[in-house]
């Protein structure tokens, strides 16, 4: 036999499972590392997308910060109304009034976001109307102004919940090419009227600030700056996106600053936005996901590097891990080997603590069992031929014995004695058989025969001690297969260990029957009976002999017979009790034997 074919196909197919593990393991190892750069090219890209808000934050903080404080200043300095601006227009006062305009110029130029003031306008009812701005005025601004849908609205707010808004511009002259602005609208704090709408400063501001703050950033991103209820104010690249949804996002996530990864427009974007806390405005940015771009070589160097690094020392693991696997398989099957060869001794370099192990113990075992199993044959096998050598030994020379027998009878014959006839004839028909041999099987009917035979002589010899009464359940039972000499010392005990101790007549009887394939045979007496000690001893001594000249069997022998050519389940049974009864049970496999014409 060869010992390492299996293990080596064994190991081939361990290293194949493996490496096919290894590669899975590898595959998701390098899809984890594509993963991994990839969001980190999607983090970084939100990073840098929120640094961009914010830097526009800023400059959108410190412009709105600038106009408000040019408002609050001209609502609030006395300098710019003088008194004789209010009594009339003399020439003192158009001094005063170009001073004032002078000084609303000033305001606007001191800012650096003069270029984005649509125009600011100081209105006192019945007195005076001074405006500066890049766009012209007229006479009917205020009117224009006051006539807003937003006027009232921004005039009644105060400045710590004054957010941007949005709104129509309201000027007849412009209103076309300009159609959207920013106001912001304050009462003068000097004035002496009754209601803030008879006295005011309002500072209209485009647009084109935002779009332009915008235009700093590079011009490829997706940015929308909105108010605080989401109306847009200025944006770029940002067409394709779906204000409803941004709104509907935004809405869901109050808080200052975010990034999400979100749908918009069927498209998977990165949305991350920044709430300025003065104006209210938000700035997003949208970021498509098929937009962010890494870099494609370094992480396929990266990943085919993960990759071979994993299947070499997945393969050298797997070649370390096989060989240690295996190492106690390959001792199993040479020891299978040794004991193929007969050698059955014991070797406790396959046995440990795994499974394997206790398959090693397993085969241990089983090879002493084996060898313990061939031992007993051995003996039983030798015990049978010293039973068959005693069995010749017990013979006598048939022919002299046949010759001596046939004279006995013929001169009974002529002297007229038929009962030493019959006692011869029956004793030669015992010789015969017994001549035979022991252990030839003959069927039931056969021994029934010959136990007849047996018991006319005894019955001669002991006149009316005993009778025999036979009973065969079933007469296909006349052919069963049954070992020669089985039941005549089992009568012949009955005799004389039972009924001839007695002191009285007695009867023996004999029933033959089977269950499930078994074919009993008990022989019951009425005779003294035997002890428990007794019974115990009779099947296990087989130096106890009867003095009997028939008794050179003995139940013990007849006993180990059938357990020799049957096996031990099969063999005699006894149960007695003293005084009443013994029963000597013979139990045999149910086997037929051809019927010889």
């Amino acid at each position: 036999m060869n010992t390492n074919k299996i293990p080596i196909t064994f190991r081939k197919r361990m290293i194949l499972y493996n490496m096919l593990m290894i590669i899975c393991i590898a595959i998701a190892i390098s899809i984890y590392t594509y993963s991994f750069y990839r969001n980190d090219a999607i983090v970084s890209e939100a990073s840098n997308s929120a640094n961009r808000l914010h830097l526009v934050s800023s400059r959108l903080e410190i412009a709105w910060d600038e106009l408000i404080n040019i408002v609050q200043n001209c609502a609030g300095r006395k300098s710019l109304f003088l008194t004789s601006i209010l009594s009339g227009r003399d020439s003192r006062s158009e001094k005063s009034g170009i001073y004032a305009a002078d000084v609303l110029k000033d305001f606007c130029a001191i800012s650096g976001y003069n270029q984005y003031i649509h125009k600011i306008t100081v209105y006192k009812k019945d007195s005076f109307l001074i405006q500066a701005g890049t766009s012209y005025g007229s006479w009917n601004d205020a009117d224009s102004i006051m006539a807003a849908p937003w006027f009232e609205e921004l005039l009644q707010k105060n400045m710590q919940e004054y957010t941007l808004t949005v709104k129509d511009n309201p000027f007849p002259l412009n209103a076309k090419t300009i159609p959207k602005l920013i106001p912001l609208i304050r009462p003068l704090a000097y004035s002496k009227t009754e209601s803030p709408r008879d006295a005011w400063v309002c500072l209209t501001l485009s647009p084109k600030l935002f779009q332009d703050t915008l235009k700093l950033l590079s011009q490829d991103k997706s940015i929308l700056i909105l108010t605080s209820d989401c109306s847009p104010v200025s944006s770029m690249n940002t067409e394709e996106f779906s204000l409803a949804d941004l709104e509907g996002v935004l809405s869901a996530h109050p808080e200052l600053t975010g990034s999400l990864r979100v749908r918009l427009s069927d498209r998977d974007c990165i949305l991350t936005w920044e709430r300025l806390s003065v104006s209210g405005l938000i700035l997003c940015e949208v970021l498509p996901l098929e937009s962010i771009a890494f870099n494609p070589k370094a992480t396929q160097a990266t990943i085919g590097l993960v990759f071979l690094s994993c299947i070499i020392i997945g393969l050298s693991l797997s070649l370390l891990f096989t060989r240690y696997l295996t190492r106690p398989i390959v001792r199993l099957m040479e020891h299978m080997d040794v004991i193929s060869s007969g050698d059955f001794s014991r070797n406790p370099a396959i046995e440990s603590n795994d499974e394997l192990g206790v398959i090693g113990r397993q085969i241990n075992e089983m090879s002493s069992h084996v060898s313990a199993l061939m031992e007993n044959r051995i003996r039983d096998e030798q015990e049978k031929m010293n039973l068959e050598i005693k069995m010749l030994q017990a013979q006598i020379n048939p022919h002299f014995l046949y010759n001596t027998l046939d004279s006995i009878k013929w001169i009974a014959t002529m002297q007229h004695s038929a009962g030493i006839v019959r006692v011869v004839s029956a004793l030669s028909s015992l010789l015969k058989n017994m001549a035979k041999g022991f252990n030839e099987k003959v069927t039931v009917r056969q021994e029934l025969d010959f136990l007849d035979n047996y018991v006319t002589i005894e019955k001669i010899r002991y006149i009316e001690l005993f009778d025999v009464d036979i009973t065969v359940e079933d007469p296909a039972l006349y052919d069963a297969g049954i070992i020669k000499l089985t039941l005549q010392p089992l009568v012949e005990n009955s005799i004389f260990s039972g009924i001839e101790p007695s002191g009285k007549p007695g009867l023996i009887q004999i029933h033959i029957y089977s269950r499930e394939q078994v074919l009993y045979i008990s022989i019951r007496d009425n005779g003294v009976g035997i002890s428990k000690e007794n019974i115990n001893r009779m099947l296990t001594d087989t130096s106890r002999v009867t003095k009997h000249y028939m008794s050179g069997i003995g139940l013990p022998n007849v006993d180990r017979r059938i357990k020799l050519v049957y096996g031990q389940e099969y063999g005699l049974a006894i149960d007695s009790e003293v005084g009443v009864y013994t029963c000597v049970t013979v139990s045999l496999p149910l086997e037929f034997q051809e019927r010889k014409i």
